[in-house]
């Protein structure tokens, strides 16, 4: 065999080495990815059941004290959620705040010493980075068992043009777009990480393309979401209003400026402590008829705020002032739906 036969075997063979080592740390450090970061995901069990509407989705930990960030749905429509960890340990979760044009909420529960991602550490990514999707897809794992995980890569970041069905989403901001299924029953909520277990971003609803009607494999980064997560967390979010409290900081007499029946809405009766806000029925040629609000919508929030119950409803629309804009956030099925409506001077004033 020549000399130069044997230095071409050397090389061959010195490639194939390195390919091999290379291939062999990727898969380890694949696997301790894996095990670093699910336990950081949460599976949550919640309302649905109607219209095929599924009960459970994912979301992530974002706080050793049990704070966990997921995506605003149905699920979360009961008073309380079920959340289960990594190991098998059930909690029960609450809502202690939620943004719908980010289609966010933030859930709590009472545990401690929890592992977490630090959102001042998320990784902003280009495209062709190479990331992994962990998510309680298709419910898979409902017990200690593992949340499912799948790899692609980043294709591109770009602005949210989408529907749920006949609808608008809420959220039009930007978004990476994964070369990877991520658009799976109960994946919403869950996480994207790059290989090396860095919080790219939360994994997005079941939506459609509105320019192609394709579904869409999209993720929102965590750098839009991150200010809005800190500020629910801190309390500053849902902050008192200022003609709730008197001048020496004491509970003051809220105002009742307004109405639900002043914009031609009739809700179900309040008949116990938290009836959920349900239109009963739209007057003919009222500002809620032009908006296209619809007998059996549930209000879910009036501007920012979050509305439990007729009564909280009706404290809402009480402090709006003539010249306002009423932005009202209804669910219609299992869409939400974003109305706005002008708060015009009241004849008595």
């Amino acid at each position: 065999m020549s000399t130069r036969t044997n230095r071409s075997l050397n090389l061959a063979w010195l490639a194939f080495s390195i390919l091999a080592f290379v291939n062999t740390g990727w898969s380890q450090s694949t696997a301790q990815t894996i095990a670093t970061v699910s336990p950081k995901v949460v599976k949550i069990f919640g309302a649905g059941g109607a219209k095929n509407l599924h009960a459970y989705g994912s979301g992530f930990l974002v706080s050793p004290e049990g704070h966990i960030v997921t995506v605003w749905s149905h699920i979360l429509d009961s008073d309380t959620v079920a959340v289960v960890l990594q190991d098998g340990r059930r909690f029960e979760g609450r809502v202690i705040g939620a943004e719908p044009p980010l289609d966010l909420a933030v859930l709590k529960i009472e545990a401690e010493g929890l592992p977490y991602f630090d959102l001042s550490q998320s990784a902003n990514v280009g495209s062709g980075t190479r990331i992994l999707g962990f998510s309680n897809a298709f419910k898979v794992a409902t017990g200690d068992e593992p949340v499912s995980v799948i790899h692609g890569v980043i294709a591109a970041k770009t602005t949210l043009t989408a529907r749920r069905g006949a609808f608008e989403s809420p959220y039009n901001g930007p978004v990476y777009i994964v070369d990877a299924v991520t658009n799976n029953s109960g994946a919403a909520g869950g996480v994207l990480t790059t290989w090396n277990g860095r919080l790219v971003g939360m994994i997005g609803k079941e939506l459609r393309n509105t320019k192609t009607n394709t579904w869409l494999n999209y993720v929102m980064p965590i750098s839009e979401l991150r200010e809005t997560v800190e500020q629910i967390i801190s309390g500053r979010f849902n902050a008192r209003k200022p003609d709730d409290v008197d001048e020496d900081g004491t509970p003051g007499r809220r105002p009742n400026r307004y109405d639900a029946v002043d914009f031609g809405i009739i809700t179900i009766p309040d008949v116990v402590a938290r009836t959920p806000a349900y239109i009963d029925r739209i007057l003919p040629g009222s500002l809620a008829e032009t908006a296209g609000l619809q007998t059996n919508d549930l209000i879910l929030f009036v501007g920012d705020s979050l509305i439990h119950s007729c009564q909280t409803l009706k404290e809402e629309l009480g402090r709006l002032e003539s010249g306002d804009q009423l932005k009202i956030v209804v669910r219609r099925d299992d869409q939400l739906v974003t109305v706005t409506l002008p708060v015009l001077r009241k004849e008595s004033e």
